[in-house]
C-alpha cells in the first residue's frame, strides 16, 4: 500500500477488506461512525477468527472535533470462582494460557457494542442492530476465504489448540489447518449473531442465549457461570489525554496500557528530534518506550486496585523528569517483563465528523481455544495474564479486571484535524502507535506512508519468545549499525512482518476532507466514499 485513500462523505479502516466493506456499506446507507464500527467488529469476528471474537473484550473512544471523546470500557471481570485457590487445587502455580482454566473472565465486547449504540442513538444513529450484523451473519453462513495469517497461525499453534474443547470441530479440516484461500463457514456463530441482532446485545448476558453460553462454558471446564455473565456491564469512562505542541492526544485509562502510549509520545516530544527516520527518531522513541513501560508495569492494572493515579504520570513535571533520564546516545539495558496478544483495531469517521476508535481482542490467537458448540463463540484467555501471588493490581481476584494491552487512540490537532488510529500487537501496540503518529503528526509524512514505512518492536509479541529490538529489514544498514553501536540488542526480521502489528488510521481535516490508511501487513484496507 503506497497511497493514502481520500474521500469526503465517510471513511472506514480495518485489518480485513470484507470488514471494511461492511462498515462502508453502513456509512453509505446513512449510518454513523459508531454503527459502521459495530458492523466491522462483527464481520471481523467471522472472517478474522484467529484475531478476534465476540467472546472477548473491547474498548472505544467516540467523539467529534472540539470535544472530549467518550470512552466505553467493555472489559471483562474475573469470575466469582476464579481465585488463586482454584488453581492451587488444580496443582498449578500459574494460570494456563489455553483451555478451560484460561477462560476465567466474562466477555465484554458485545456489552460494549450495546453501550456504543446507545451513545450512537444520542448522536442520531438510526440503523437497527440486525442490519449492522447482516454482513457478519452472511459470511458466517455462506463462508469466507481463509487468509494466509489464519492458515499460518492455526498451523503454528495446532499442538496447543487441537485438543481444546470445540476447537477442532470449528477450525480444523481433517485435523489440519485450513488451506489459504479455502472456504470456511461458521454456521453456529452466524445463528448467534443473527440472534443477537434480533434480541439485542443484552441476550448475550441475560436470558436463553446466556444460559446456552453458560452451559457450554461449564462443560469446557471454565469457572465462568450464568451469574458472572449476568453481572457483566460496559461503562462510559473519561479518557486520558496529554498535550503536545499543536495537538491533544487521547487514549484509554487502566486497565489498558493507554497511559504508556501517551507517555511515549509525550516523552519523545521533549527530546528535540527534528527529523524522521534517522537514529535520533528511532532511538528516541525506543528509549521513551522503555521509560513508559517501566511505569506501566509497576502501576497499571485493575483501576480499583491501583495505588497511583495514571494522570499523575502525564503532568509536565513528571514527564520532564522521565525524559531527562533518556540518554541521547546510549540504550538503557533491557528487557522488562514482556506481554503478548492478538487483537484487531478498527476505526471510522462519518461525514458529520463523528469518529470511532475501537479495539477488540481475545488476547492470544484463538484466545483460550475454547469454542462453545451451541453458539460457535471463541472465548478469550485475557484472564491468563493475572498473577496468582502478591498484592498488586494484576493479582487474580473475583470481579477484578485483567491488565489489557488494548488501547484505542484519538488525536485532535489545533489546525482542525481530527484523527483515529491504532493497531493490534500486544506489547507492540504503543510502539506502533508512536511510529505511526510521530511520522504523520510530528514530521508531516503522508498517512499511508507512515504506516507502510518499516517498523520496530522492542520486546515480545505474536508468540515470539525473544525480547530483542526487532527491526524490519528495510531499514538502512547504517541506521541498524548505529543502533547496535548504541547498545540496542538488534534482531532483523522479514519485511512487512505481521509481528509489527496491523495498524490503521483516518484523519479528517477541518474542511471535511478525509484521508485513511491500512496496513500492508494485514488483509485490510481503508475505504471511503
Amino acid at each position: 500500500m503506497l497511497n493514502t485513500v481520500r474521500a469526503r462523505r465517510g471513511m472506514v479502516t480495518s485489518p480485513h477488506h470484507l470488514a471494511s466493506e461492511a462498515g462502508l456499506r453502513v456509512l453509505r446507507e446513512g449510518g454513523n461512525a459508531v454503527e459502521a464500527t459495530v458492523a466491522m467488529a462483527a464481520a471481523l469476528a467471522v472472517v478474522y477468527p484467529h484475531m478476534t471474537a465476540i467472546g472477548g473484550d473491547g474498548f472505544w473512544l467516540v467523539g467529534a472535533p472540539g470535544e472530549m471523546p467518550v470512552g466505553i470500557d467493555a472489559c471483562s471481570r474475573a469470575a466469582a470462582a476464579a481465585t488463586p485457590e482454584l488453581y492451587a487445587r488444580a496443582g498449578l502455580d500459574a494460570i494456563p494460557r489455553r483451555g478451560g482454566l484460561a477462560a476465567n473472565t466474562t466477555a465484554g465486547t458485545v456489552a460494549g457494542w450495546g453501550e456504543a449504540l446507545a451513545l450512537s442513538t444520542e448522536r442520531g444513529g438510526r440503523l437497527p442492530l440486525s442490519r449492522l450484523l447482516e454482513d457478519a451473519v452472511w459470511h458466517a453462513r455462506n463462508g469466507f476465504a481463509v487468509t494466509a495469517s489464519q492458515n499460518d497461525l492455526t498451523a503454528q499453534k495446532l499442538p496447543e489448540l487441537a485438543d481444546i474443547s470445540g476447537f477442532a470441530d470449528a477450525f480444523l479440516v481433517n485435523g489440519a489447518a485450513p488451506a489459504t484461500g479455502s472456504t470456511m463457514a461458521l454456521p453456529a456463530l452466524g445463528d448467534t449473531l443473527e440472534r443477537i441482532g434480533r434480541e439485542g446485545t443484552e441476550s448475550f448476558y441475560r436470558g436463553p442465549l446466556a444460559r446456552e453460553i453458560a452451559h457450554d462454558l461449564a462443560a469446557a471446564g471454565t469457572p465462568v457461570t450464568a451469574g458472572d455473565l449476568a453481572a457483566c456491564r460496559a461503562t462510559r469512562v473519561t479518557p486520558l489525554h496529554v498535550d503536545l505542541p499543536g495537538v491533544r492526544l487521547f487514549n484509554f485509562p487502566p486497565p489498558t496500557q493507554g497511559l504508556a502510549s501517551l507517555m511515549i509520545l509525550a516523552l519523545f516530544s521533549r527530546l528535540g528530534v527534528v527529523q524522521a527516520e534517522g537514529f535520533e527518531h528511532l532511538h528516541g522513541l525506543i528509549e521513551a518506550t522503555k521509560q513508559a513501560f517501566l511505569v506501566r508495569d509497576r502501576v497499571v492494572g485493575d483501576a480499583d486496585a491501583m495505588r497511583e493515579d495514571p494522570r499523575d504520570f502525564l503532568t509536565a513535571e513528571v514527564l520532564d523528569r522521565l525524559a531527562a533520564r533518556i540518554d541521547p546516545a546510549l540504550a538503557l539495558p533491557w528487557p522488562a517483563p514482556p506481554s503478548a496478544g492478538d487483537t484487531v483495531w478498527l476505526g471510522a469517521i462519518d461525514g458529520n465528523g463523528l469518529a470511532a476508535s475501537f479495539i477488540q481482542s481475545i488476547y492470544f490467537e484463538f484466545g483460550s481455544g475454547v469454542v462453545l458448540p451451541q453458539t460457535g463463540i471463541v472465548w478469550q484467555n485475557r484472564g491468563s495474564s493475572f498473577e496468582l501471588a502478591g498484592d498488586g493490581p494484576r493479582v487474580l481476584a473475583p470481579g477484578r479486571k485483567p491488565f489489557h494491552t488494548l488501547n484505542p487512540a484519538m488525536a485532535s490537532f489545533a489546525d482542525g484535524r481530527h484523527m483515529v488510529y491504532g493497531t493490534m500487537g500486544g506489547e507492540g501496540q504503543p510502539q506502533t502507535q508512536a511510529a505511526l503518529f510521530s511520522r504523520y503528526g510530528l514530521f508531516g509524512q503522508e498517512l499511508q506512508a507512515a504506516i507502510t514505512a518499516p517498523r520496530w518492536l522492542l520486546g515480545r509479541t505474536w508468540g515470539a519468545e525473544t525480547v530483542t529490538l526487532k527491526l524490519e529489514d528495510r531499514f538502512p544498514p547504517d541506521l541498524v549499525a548505529a543502533l547496535r553501536a548504541a547498545g540496542h540488542d538488534v534482531e532483523i526480521v522479514p519485511p512487512f512482518d505481521a509481528m509489527m502489528g496491523h495498524a490503521g488510521a483516518i484523519a479528517r481535516h477541518g474542511d471535511g476532507r478525509l484521508e485513511g490508511a491500512g496496513d500492508p501487513r494485514s488483509d485490510g484496507c481503508a475505504m471511503g466514499f
